[in-house]
């Protein structure tokens, strides 16, 4: 499998339009891709952006693809999976869900068992190509499969694999739940900005360009954070009260208690859709 695959999305939402974007940037081929939604208008529009295939039966969009990316709502998730079972333990597809909280082990059932499945736990920044994705595939996905996936969501940014599909309640409350982290520091700041004196605007340009360029910096350097930080700060300085200032109010136990609660809530919710009636 290679980007000469034909790649079906199940959902057509901003993530499936820019993992589409992102692949037609990067080598794939439109004439290879195929989309389904319930919305034709939607599915117009998307076929003249793109110049990709268009249906609204989900059926059909399945039997096109050599690999099959689930791009719905969690709680629909179980209704397009019966839809389609019948289809792909026909043709055997990769199958990729990107739908937060839903294992494997569940998603296989649904499509009636033996299928190849990787789960993508994506981000809202690969809407701009600056997406952080972690992934697991199950024991039927072989290596080449694999090679495909990570070229996919390459794509939109960058692609990691995790071994265990525990983890990816880790990877959630880390980069799946981590932008609205930095959204949060990013309006504390332009609010104390604000009270300052700078204009609501100015703030925030210069908050998210500092934010931006200590991502650049952190990502391009050899340092690690902590020497990172080290490197702003001078003794008895600005930076170094702010920071003090920082400890004092325990952020460090502030981000680490919003982490645990992220990653608590993604396991109980993998176990809410796991459950006989969901998406019933």
């Amino acid at each position: 499998m290679s980007t000469s695959a034909t790649i079906s999305f199940i959902g057509a939402g901003n993530m499936a339009t820019a993992i589409i974007g992102g692949m037609l940037a990067n080598g794939f081929t439109a004439s290879n891709i195929w989309v389904s939604a319930p919305d034709d208008d939607h599915l117009q529009t998307i076929r003249q952006r793109f110049g990709v295939s268009v249906t609204t039966d989900n059926r059909h969009c399945a039997q096109q693809g050599d690999m099959v990316v689930l791009a719905v709502k969690p709680q629909v998730m179980r209704d397009v999976c019966d839809s389609i079972a019948p289809v792909v333990q026909n043709t055997r597809p990769l199958v990729v869900s990107i739908a937060a909280g839903l294992e494997t082990s569940t998603l296989d059932g649904w499509l009636a068992g033996g299928l190849p499945l990787v789960r993508v736990m994506p981000n809202t920044p690969s809407l701009v190509g600056k997406g952080a994705a972690g992934l697991y595939a199950n024991d039927a996905v072989t290596a080449t499969q694999k090679k495909t996936v990570e070229s996919v969501f390459s794509s939109i940014g960058i692609a990691l694999w995790v071994e265990e599909e525990k983890l990816l309640h880790a990877v959630t409350a880390l980069s799946g739940s981590g932008p609205a982290y930095f959204f949060l520091m990013l309006e504390a700041l332009e609010e104390a900005a604000t009270e300052a004196g700078i204009e609501s605007a100015t703030a925030r340009k210069l908050a998210i360009q500092t934010m931006a360029g200590a991502a650049e910096m952190a990502a391009q350097s050899e340092f690690d954070p902590a020497q990172l930080k080290r490197n702003v700060m001078s003794p008895g300085g600005t930076t170094e009260q702010a920071i003090n200032s920082f400890e004092k109010g325990g952020l460090r136990h502030l981000v680490k208690d919003a982490y645990g609660a992220a990653f608590k809530r993604s396991g109980e919710m993998a176990k809410e859709l796991a459950s006989p009636d969901a998406g019933r």
